[in-house]
C-alpha cells in the first residue's frame, strides 16, 4: 500500500494506493475517521457471513469532503495526485485489480489504453459539480 502525504502539513494523509498484490486477508485500507471507508478481503471457497442489514442513524458532520475512489477492471491509468496547495505530488500507474483512493488534495487521471474500465465511487449525496468540486490550473 501507498500512502501519500501532504508536503505542507505532513501529517495529512492525502491520496492512498492499493495494489492488488497488496491484497491479503482483511486489511482496512483507510482511516476509519474518514467518510469513504474500503477494506480488502482474500477469502477461501466457502467462507460465508451472518446475515445483517445496517441500521440507518442520523449523521450530522459540521464539514464534509467528497472523497473519491478508482478501481481499475481492465486496462489501465495513470493518476496525478495533487497537494492541499494544488501542486502535484506523484504520477502513479493503476493496473488492473489497483485502486485509487483521494482523501483530501486535488487528482486528475490519463487512461493509458482504449477500453479501460474503472469503478468510480465517491462518498455522497452528490449535490452537483458546483457545490462538489473546483477546478485546478495546471
Amino acid at each position: 500500500m501507498e500512502l501519500i502525504y501532504s508536503k505542507i502539513e505532513p501529517n495529512k494523509l492525502l491520496h492512498i494506493i492499493n495494489r492488488l498484490s497488496d491484497i491479503s486477508d482483511r486489511q482496512d485500507i483507510i482511516p476509519k475517521n474518514n467518510f469513504i471507508q474500503c477494506a480488502t478481503l482474500k477469502m477461501e471457497k466457502g467462507k460465508t457471513f451472518k446475515p445483517h442489514k445496517h441500521i440507518e442513524k442520523e449523521r450530522c458532520y459540521e464539514k464534509q469532503i467528497s472523497q473519491e475512489s478508482w478501481i481499475v477492471i481492465k486496462g489501465s491509468v495513470k493518476c496525478k495526485f495533487y497537494d492541499i496547495d494544488d501542486k502535484l505530488l506523484c504520477e502513479p500507474v493503476l493496473n488492473v485489480g489497483d485502486a485509487s483512493f483521494t482523501l483530501y488534495g486535488g487528482h486528475t487521471y490519463e487512461i493509458l489504453e482504449d477500453d479501460t474500465i474503472v469503478y468510480e465511487y465517491k462518498t455522497g449525496p452528490y449535490e452537483g459539480q458546483e457545490l462538489d468540486k473546483t477546478f485546478l490550473n495546471e
